[in-house]
């Protein structure tokens, strides 16, 4: 996209108003498919790709500099960091408690099914987190090559 295209993008008042109608939609679907993703279609891939889009909308239509203020790249890349550790902490906590890296039922023997729904339940965290944020930090590289150009 050319700077002029970008810069009448940023200034069309219906886009500006429309994105902002959906954006918080759009992250509140993405956190139906994360949360429904256990009984459902969807779950923590597709929920960090739908939430990753409404911040990639959001910066397209406001400008990549506004969107690294409302999501800062640093903290981009914790959260990178922290979805895989979430999804890795839950292999090994199954794995300390003596059954093989995410048998989830280790998590609450009593009640197997606990352990299940809980288990996935904190592996899809995991996966949406990294996913979203992975998705978001390839954007802002992309983009800021394209204002650097």
């Amino acid at each position: 996209m050319s700077k002029k295209n970008a810069m009448r993008m940023r200034e069309n008042l219906i886009l500006r108003l429309v994105s902002r109608l959906f954006i918080p939609f759009i992250f509140l679907f993405a956190f139906y498919v994360q949360f429904h993703g256990d009984f459902g279609p969807g779950g923590g891939f597709q929920a960090g790709v739908i939430f990753a889009a409404g911040f990639v909308l959001y910066g397209l239509i406001f400008g990549v500099a506004d969107a690294e203020k409302v999501a800062p790249p640093k903290v981009v890349e914790i959260c990178m960091a922290a979805g895989l550790m979430i999804y890795v902490g839950t292999g090994f906590a199954c794995w300390g408690l003596g059954r093989n890296f995410l048998d989830y039922d280790a998590l609450t023997p009593a009640h197997p099914m606990h352990g299940q729904h809980w288990g996935i339940l904190a592996v899809e965290a995991g996966v949406g987190i990294t996913v979203a944020s992975t998705i978001l930090m390839i954007y802002y590289m992309f983009a800021k090559r394209g204002i650097e150009a």
